[in-house]
């Protein structure tokens, strides 16, 4: 199995991802420890002396002017993770925690943090026996970090609080009797620089990053599908157009696109049509998938720098300069998840368009509702109520949550970020974005069907086929509920854009843009 290096290597959403997924193993080499047992040692020093260091030997927050003697440091670090466990609403999914602990790890592994070797250790325990904090998902500002939820992820070092291990949630009492552990005993500091920081932000973030990819790299291909299914235009994907308004996103998704047309009879039958120019949902597909792809590029980024800082307080640089700043603050991340958050909104907005496109009937050969035999039968109708509903309520989900700010920690914290709802919220919509793209899915291959017998380019060609195994062409109505829950499925599971990456790489398509190392890596 392949190895990461905490606080040597670098990490970006991929690694981390499969980190959490146990397809590499994270590991503290001889160095880096040594690294954090002169950092810890530095926090040590500190406390012997005597001076006032916030967070190592006075109170957090608004009670940064009260010195703790060094007797009490240690009754600090406990107190602080508990009082700081607040959190309320239903648990994250267990691999958003396990991320946590992940990002955490690397974070404090920098040796910035004053965290002692045996605590790392322990956290390293929990990712690799699967032993998963539960963390509820409401609670966090964005700013002094993400306390609460950090709080919560952090509780079992003290024995306290809840795990899911091994297919059951348990108490942390209960993980100790099986696992034959004892609570981990908190040193000055360090309960401060385990719940200072942007995990429960980053790690949401981390999954934006895949889940907005899969719907980006799968809308152009549905809407590819829909294109020859309406008999829409290929021109609009020329590169000779892009080049003149040349948006990295705009050139690599017209170029993707153009790529699954290559070889098909539906598009060449009507090459010399009557007809000027498509809708914008057809035509306009590079715009605004190219506009959406830029979003994504800006989150990734941010999301790499953010996996390879240091983001708790104070920083630990050495014994004469320790800084008591704000790289807990969430803001870089919340501005990108709520731009993510309105280009995965817009991915949805119009492939609904398209899918109420392909019903009105006015694509040659398409029959209206795309079923031959209406007015007995309502055809694809009610499945546009269903993917306008999700599209509205995505809309109204594309409010910024980093446009808020309320005060906290009495004044102390008068700015937070909201990153925590940023994340929360753009994973709500892509979920969302995901079943309205299975819907045009099952539309695009309905309307595509009454193309036969032409055929396609082998890639679309095969996906059609693909959807065919699992969903029959609809002569006439049945429980559609059935059909787009498997349509969801195959958008889920990454089916087609797998079958399409497949399909390229025998048939030698270049199904690709100069661009595509940045838009296709993270």
């Amino acid at each position: 199995m392949q190895t990461f290096r905490f606080g040597e290597d670098y990490l970006t959403a991929g690694t981390a991802l499969k980190i959490a997924r146990g397809e590499v193993r994270g590991t503290l080499s001889a160095a880096q420890r040594a690294k954090v047992i002169a950092n810890r040692e530095v926090v040590e020093k500190i406390v012997e002396k005597g001076d006032a260091v916030y967070g190592i030997n006075t109170g957090f927050g608004p009670l940064c002017t009260t010195s703790i003697s060094k007797e009490e440091t240690k009754i600090l670090q406990s107190n602080i993770l508990q009082s700081h466990s607040v959190g309320v609403g239903n648990p994250v999914e267990t691999e958003i925690a396990k991320l946590m602990l992940v990002l955490k790890m690397q974070s404090l592994s920098k040796g910035n943090s004053g965290i002692n070797e045996n605590t790392l250790d322990r956290i390293l325990w929990h990712i690799e026996n699967d032993a998963i904090p539960v963390v509820p998902e409401q609670g966090s500002v964005g700013a002094s970090g993400d306390l609460c939820p950090l709080s919560h992820l952090f509780l079992p070092l003290l024995g306290l609080g809840k795990v899911d291990y091994k297919g059951e949630r348990i108490t942390t009492e209960v993980l100790f009797k099986e696992a034959d552990l004892a609570p981990v005993d908190l040193g000055p500091k360090e309960g401060l620089a385990l719940i200072n920081g942007t995990q429960f932000i980053l790690a949401h973030a981390v999954k934006v990053v895949e889940k907005l990819h899969s719907c980006l790299s799968q809308a152009d291909i549905v809407g590819a599908m829909m294109i020859e299914g309406l008999q829409g235009s290929v021109k609009p994907f020329y590169p000779e157009l892009h080049e003149l308004r040349p948006y990295k996103g705009n050139i690599h998704v017209a170029a993707r696109i153009k790529s699954l047309f290559k070889g098909s009879e539906i598009m060449e039958d009507h090459i010399d049509c009557d007809r000027v120019q498509d809708p914008y949902s057809l035509r306009c597909i590079p715009q605004v998938h190219g506009s959406s792809r830029n979003a994504w590029l800006h989150l990734k980024e941010l999301v790499e720098i953010e996996c390879n800082s240091v983001t708790d307080n104070p920083i630990v640089i050495d014994e004469e300069l320790t800084i008591s700043g704000g790289s807990f603050h969430g803001q870089p991340l919340a501005l990108a998840l709520d731009y993510a958050c309105l280009a995965a909104s817009e991915i949805g907005n119009i492939s609904d368009r398209r899918i109420y496109l392909a019903l009105e009937g006015n694509s040659p050969g398409v029959p209206k509702l795309l079923m031959k035999d209406t007015g007995i039968n309502s055809g694809y109708m009610i499945l546009q109520y269903t993917s306008a509903a999700l599209a509205s309520e995505n809309k109204t989900s594309c409010f910024p949550a980093s446009a808020d700010s309320i005060p906290t920690s009495l004044g102390q914290e008068d700015h937070v970020s909201m990153g925590s709802i940023a994340g929360r919220k753009a994973l709500r919509v892509i979920e969302n974005v995901e079943k309205i793209l299975a819907i045009e899915l099952l539309t695009a291959a309905q309307a595509f069907e009454f193309r036969r017998p032409m055929k396609s380019g082998l890639i679309l060609d095969a996906i059609h086929n693909a959807v065919r195994e699992k969903v029959s062409f609809a002569e006439v109505d049945r429980v559609f509920a059935d059909d787009i829950e498997l349509g969801i499925e195959m958008i889920k599971s990454r089916q087609i854009l797998n079958l399409a990456e497949t399909m390229a790489a025998k048939e030698k398509v270049n199904f690709s843009s100069r661009f595509n190392e940045e838009f296709e890596q993270y």
